[in-house]
């Protein structure tokens, strides 16, 4: 069996509010660690009605204080958003407040749209200053040098597993470069994922953070007592999807029974292509599905997540996807 994660976005769904938002992360994240899950993850996103989790570190130290176990961190932090300095503070205060428990997952995208990047008062250089952030981020982590000009408080010294994220070759080829684990974000960009894989296995170079390659890779999967009612529920990240690329972001809304009617021919294409990595289906068609995903791809680590409307519904789905993992060779 290999480990398996969970990461979420405290979805907002219509008709319901931010608070309720978190205190349902809350109650999943603790469900997940009654599961088994390795991992809690929250990814940052800006400018966006329905996800909550723009203030990624803050949530993730409500999640870890209302936890015991569980790891809990970001997937991720977009580093281009903040200063090196600012992120090993955040997580140097997370991971003294819960010790070995706390992960940084960093991604070179901004995760918005260009007028919130202005917003947000650091301009996104693109790929060429992503490197050299993520190298300064990592110093403030190395125990303290005598007459160091700049020291992250708390931070200098203290454990913080530092991950890279990334949907194409570049943040594969610079996690392999540097030594770090790689998380591949193929729930929502799978098209270059098997070959970022490859790059990154056959490129690593071992560091003092890690002796071999480790990845880790993003799984959609939506169970429920029959493929039909998991089908429908899908109908929700079908939909945010469509919202998405018509530039109509919006609350979390309920599923419909006929998708077809929602979205044009080409937008079904897309949608196809984006959510290619997704397993659907009651306890059997999870488990198959699974079991054919790790078999094909190899992951060390799967992450997975689900975008349901209903949160009894989200729920009972990553218990489905637990039962599976653990039957997963």
């Amino acid at each position: 069996m290999i480990p398996y994660s969970l990461l979420d976005l405290a979805p907002v769904c219509e008709g319901s509010t931010p608070r309720e938002a978190f205190a349902n992360t809350l109650d999943l994240a603790r469900h997940a660690e009654a599961l088994g899950y390795h991992r809690y993850w929250l990814a940052e996103h800006h400018n966006m009605p329905g996800i909550a989790s723009a203030a990624t570190a803050v949530l993730i130290g409500h999640v870890a204080g209302g936890t015991s176990t569980i790891r809990v961190g970001a997937g991720g932090v977009m580093l281009p958003n903040h200063s090196p300095l600012q992120v090993a503070e955040q997580f140097g205060t997370l991971a003294s407040l819960y010790p070995d428990r706390i992960d940084l997952g960093l991604g070179r995208a901004p995760g918005t749209d260009q007028a919130t990047v202005r917003a947000l008062r650091r301009y996104f250089d693109g790929a060429e200053a992503f490197p050299q952030d993520v190298a300064e981020l990592l110093r403030y982590f190395e125990p303290v040098r005598p007459g160091q000009p700049v020291q992250a408080v708390p931070g200098g010294g203290i454990e913080v597993p530092v991950w890279l994220l990334g949907s194409s070759l570049f943040s594969a080829q610079l996690a392999a470069a540097m030594g770090l684990p790689f998380a591949f974000a193929s729930h929502f960009a799978p098209a270059a994922m098997e070959q970022a894989l490859a790059l990154y296995r056959q490129d690593f170079r071992p560091s003092k953070r890690l002796d071999k390659p480790y990845a880790m890779l993003a799984l959609n999967v939506v169970g429920a007592d029959s493929e039909a009612e998991a089908r429908r529920l899908f109908t929700t990240q079908q939909q945010s999807f469509v919202r998405l690329r018509r530039g109509q972001p919006g609350l979390v809304p309920p599923p419909v029974d006929d998708i077809e009617a929602f979205w044009s021919p080409a937008e079904k294409a897309m949608v196809e292509q984006a959510l290619a990595c997704t397993v659907l289906g009651d306890e059997a068609g999870v488990r198959a599905g699974i079991a054919a995903f790790v078999e094909h791809h190899r992951p060390d680590e799967l992450l997975l997540t689900a975008n349901i409307f209903d949160h009894a519904a989200r729920k009972r789905s990553f218990a489905i996807a637990a039962a599976a993992c653990r039957e997963t060779a």
